[in-house]
């Protein structure tokens, strides 16, 4: 190992851009938005198709198990057929054609499943290509530092990390502000900026400083990181299922059994026929007929049980998590994801969410003697060292405005920084003079103080300031008070509309703030928000959730900071920010790699996306059903039951036909729908009424016109090239 002294940043401040621009495109991107059927995920999951044939495996989907065993009967039937001298209507490439079929709908449906793991893998081996042992240069003692591979790094550890060095592990900021390229984890080029303290210290290994130097508190051991967990999440090798798949799956097991007791009994009854003919009746060789064979009554079994929703069932919740990934979050679980589509109740902060995060300031407003001008002149001169976007946007609108382009000159002036007891920042003259601007209690009680009184219009200005949702900053000079600065807080573009789409579905919105309650009053009105917490707390926001909760509600929240950890652990459904603290993403069951906090919307739209495939599919799959007996049953029993010739409105060439042209399209739909499964049904805001009319109409409606038409087509195909008696 090499020691040496701690290294000092090679350049101050940012890079250069023709540098930061150049890094940047160098960055790996990560291919999210893979073709649906790409050769690199059709070949692995074709092979995957056949090895899940294994029974082991194929048990885990009671339905398609039923329909293996179902082509393995067939199959044996076929070979017992080939050695047999007994006679038969049906000729044996008919069942041939039957079995063929049947292992096509088990490996359609194994191929969808596959499918959607094989996107899941590919999304893994981009984040794989992100991970890779680099140099550390770890700190020791007060002015050392030793290089060191990444993988000998151990938590608490503290490594230097400059401009062009890839960041060795999972941390957390703990000295200096960079900007980051995080292109190998988000996908985006654009850098961001990181720094010491508040909420956006975390960074990933991995990432790449793009200027300046930071020192970083390893929190992760070798093969702990966040990148190794998401990876080995992704890769999906045991996924849970959700607890609605599971009741799903139950039904889907209770209709597989039910036809499987009425369809069985028929093979036993037409074992008795036989016995019958052969033994009182003295017909030796007695003609075994349509429908009281092996391979027939495993066709109608199969056309029977929802083989369609079966097949898709598994491929739907993957697809869930996949489309999450492709909007850059990262579920820890599938239930994760179909629990935000559940959502009763969505807590989002106002700074970042519902508003643009920083304030503006857009105007200055005197008191007294004061000009407009006075004012802004000292707020100006209170931020001149005030690294806050406030702090800047002030001196910006003191220097833009007409009139107001004097020189800010502070000389030798003593700064005073903000701190969180005092709410107020400032500047010290060396002529004496104290200017200060902060929040107008504290400056209240600072001019109070000091001996001072406050103008008694001080607090109809701030009030109407508030009461048009902006944030009121009281400026002093001495004991004084000279004005107020406006500081504006805008709402992101459309941001009422997508909160109404939330509405529509039946999603109350809270609005959670730390502003006084006129303040938030006032934006919760213009942003369109259902509810609104004002002067909030780490801990009212705990026990705002567990009252939600116990009420029956399932509540979804964003966060990023340690003081989020508690309320995104309690939350249903919790959505850390990749830019936020350790403790946040521990806690949470989502992680936003972009650190976006409107993507909380987003979340929910997916996980209601998830249910309304399911939905829409499982509507298809039971219409499909219906119309295939139609299809189906007429052909097997029109000739011991006449009546049923009444509901033979296909008039199918020939009972072979019309089973195996059943058999065919219940395979082929499987399929054809994959595409719908795994990009999901389009999502629509609308509330559970509507959604039921809407799946009914189009899913159910199109579920019984399709098989109608496929059905009539595959029997027309199967009579031109002759395949059918």
């Amino acid at each position: 190992m090499e020691a040496s002294r701690l290294a000092q940043p090679q350049f101050e401040g940012r890079a250069p851009e023709s540098n930061r621009a150049a890094d940047v495109g160098q960055a790996p991107r990560r291919a999210r938005h893979l073709e649906l059927f790409a050769p690199e995920l059709v070949g692995p999951a074709l092979k995957k198709a056949f090895a899940m044939l294994r029974p082991d495996i194929q048990w885990a989907n009671p339905v398609m198990f039923v329909v293996e065993i179902g082509a393995l009967l067939t199959l044996f039937f076929i070979t017992k057929t080939l050695v047999s001298t007994s006679a038969s209507q049906v000729p044996i490439t008919y069942f041939v054609a039957l079995d063929f079929w049947l292992w096509l709908t088990v490996l359609f449906a194994n191929f969808a499943t596959a499918l959607a793991e094989a996107r899941g893998r590919a999304q893994a081996d981009s984040l794989k290509r992100a991970r890779r042992d680099t140099p550390a240069f770890r700190v020791r003692g007060k002015d050392f530092v030793e290089e060191v591979s990444s993988s000998e790094l151990r938590p608490d550890d503290r490594v230097v990390v400059q401009a062009g060095q890839m960041i060795p592990g999972d941390g957390e900021i703990v000295e200096g502000i960079a900007s980051v390229d995080e292109a190998a984890i988000t996908g985006e080029s654009a850098p961001v900026i990181r720094e010491a303290g508040g909420d956006r210290s975390g960074v990933t290994g991995g990432t790449r400083v793009l200027s300046d130097r930071i020192v970083v508190r390893i929190t992760a051991a070798t093969g702990q990181s966040f990148l190794d967990r998401m990876i080995a999440l992704v890769e999906g090798a045991v996924r849970q299922r959700t607890p609605n798949e599971i009741a799903l799956t139950l039904v889907l097991s209770a209709f597989t059994l039910i036809f499987l007791i009425v369809v069985v009994p028929l093979w036993a009854m037409s074992q008795n026929a036989e016995i019958y003919m052969t033994g009182y009746l003295g017909i030796s060789q007695p003609l075994k007929s349509l429908g009281t064979d092996v391979p027939t009554l495993v066709a109608l079994l199969v056309c029977l049980i929802p083989t369609t929703i079966g097949a898709l069932l598994a491929a739907i919740g993957i697809a869930g998590m996949d489309r999450a990934l492709q909007a850059n979050i990262i579920a820890k679980s599938g239930k994760a994801v179909e629990t935000a589509g559940d959502v009763d109740v969505v807590l989002l902060d106002k700074t970042g969410t519902i508003t643009m995060g920083n304030r503006h300031a857009t105007g200055f407003v005197p008191l007294t003697s004061y000009t407009a001008n006075d004012v802004g002149r000292l707020a100006a001169l209170s931020s001149i060292a005030d690294d806050t976007p406030e702090g800047k946007t002030i001196v910006s609108l003191y220097r833009e405005q007409d009139g107001s382009r004097e020189l800010i000159n502070a000389g030798d002036a003593r700064f005073v920084p903000f701190t969180a007891q005092t709410r107020m920042s400032g500047i010290d003259l060396l002529d004496g003079k104290q200017i200060r601007k902060g929040a107008p209690d504290a400056i209240v009680r600072y001019i109070e103080k000091l001996g001072g009184s406050v103008p008694k219009e001080l607090g109809l200005i701030v009030d109407s300031i508030a009461s048009d949702g902006a944030t009121p900053l009281v400026v002093a000079e001495g004991k004084q008070a000279v004005g107020v600065v406006v500081l504006a807080d805008v709402l992101k573009p459309a941001i009422s509309e997508r909160l109404e789409r939330l509405h529509r579905v039946g999603v109350r919105t809270v609005m959670v703030t730390g502003d006084n309650p006129l303040t938030a009053a006032t934006i919760a009105k213009r942003a369109g928000v259902n509810d609104f917490v004002a002067e909030c707390t780490p801990e009212s926001k705990l026990a705002y959730i567990r009252k939600e909760q116990a009420a029956g509600k399932l509540v979804a929240m964003i966060g990023d900071g340690t003081n989020d950890a508690p309320a995104l652990a309690q939350a249903d459904v919790g959505l850390a920010m990749n830019s936020g603290t350790q403790a946040a993403k521990e806690a949470c069951n989502m992680v936003d790699l972009d650190s976006n906090p409107t993507k909380l919307l987003e979340v929910v739209e997916i996980g209601k996306q998830l249910l309304m495939t399911r939905g829409a599919l499982t509507t298809f799959s039971i219409a499909n059903d219906v119309a295939k007996y139609f299809a189906i049953v007429p052909a097997l029993f029109a000739g011991t039951l006449p009546w049923l010739v009444a509901i033979d409105i296909m008039h199918l060439h020939s009972p072979t036909s019309a089973i195996l042209s059943a058999v065919i399209f219940n395979a082929l739909i499987i399929p054809a729908l994959i595409p719908v499964a795994l990009k999901g049904v389009k999502y629509i805001p609308v509330g559970a009424d509507a959604l039921l009319r809407r799946n009914l109409l189009i899913w159910g409606l199109g579920g019984v016109i399709m098989p109608f038409a496929g059905i009539k087509l595959i029997d027309l195909a199967l009579v031109a090239v002759h395949l059918t008696a």
